[in-house]
């Protein structure tokens, strides 16, 4: 399990930081919840650029060098890495980076000298993935339906703060929860480099003081903004910061 590093805790006794000069406090504030799914938005480009490359270029599977493709495997793949696991911790950033240096270091050298690693060079040399233009597009297609969906769902169901009351709207009805958010207690957790890297998201734990149980919202976007306004919101706001790294 990821060590967390506690911050500073500030409770109903102790005022909070004044707001920077100009700028006021929001009146309400919207937090939503998204799919891991929209990490993939890399994915979703280059497989635009690469449909567009394709098509403009002309190439056939005879005379195209698979470059388009590589990238977009390429691209592909470390979406998924970031999707399959977390990398909570600047040391797993680290370890990470220095892997795709070795791999790719490795497979330039094949490239560049053949018989210093003949097997290696032997096999890169005749990998040349190819797609049209149709694959990358009906792939973008897809993705981009699912994040229409998404956009969509999250309308439905998100959560709204107010100085008062937290709300909990959901449901094609906008069906309404109210929570009371004097004493609210907001922890707030970065597990992943990558996702906060990507969209800047967290995961929100919000504890509302007559609730036996806490909210979680995963991959909230902008998550530091995020708790910066909720604490000029509530002024005197219990925040307990963990992050990693």
């Amino acid at each position: 399990m990821p060590i967390h590093d506690e911050g500073p805790e500030l409770n109903a006794a102790t005022p909070d930081a004044p707001a920077p000069a100009g700028e006021k406090s929001p009146t309400s504030i919207y937090l939503v919840s998204y799919p891991k799914i929209v990490f993939l938005y890399p994915s979703f480009f280059v497989a635009l650029g690469a449909g567009i490359w394709t098509l403009l270029s002309g190439g056939t599977p005879d005379d195209d060098p698979g470059v388009a493709a590589l990238v977009f495997l390429g691209v592909l793949g470390m979406n998924l890495v970031v999707l399959s696991f977390d990398f909570p911790r600047a040391t797993s950033l680290t370890l990470f980076f220095c892997a795709a240096a070795l791999v790719l270091g490795a497979w330039v050298s094949s490239l560049l000298y053949p018989d210093l690693l003949p097997a290696v060079g032997t096999f890169l040399s005749r990998l040349r993935p190819y797609a049209d233009a149709q694959f990358y597009f009906v792939f973008a297609g897809i993705l981009g339906a699912i994040y229409i969906a998404v956009w969509a769902t999250v309308h439905l169901d998100y959560w709204e703060v107010r100085p008062n009351e937290l709300l909990h709207h959901h449901g094609v009805l906008s069906d309404l929860e109210r929570f009371a958010a004097p004493n609210l207690r907001i922890d707030k957790e970065i597990n992943d480099v990558f996702e906060y890297l990507l969209l800047r998201s967290g995961r929100l734990i919000l504890h509302p003081s007559q609730e036996p149980r806490a909210i979680v919202l995963e991959n909230v976007f902008f998550i530091n903004r995020k708790e910066r306004e909720l604490t000029q919101m509530l002024g005197a706001l219990q925040v307990r910061v963990r992050k990693d790294g």
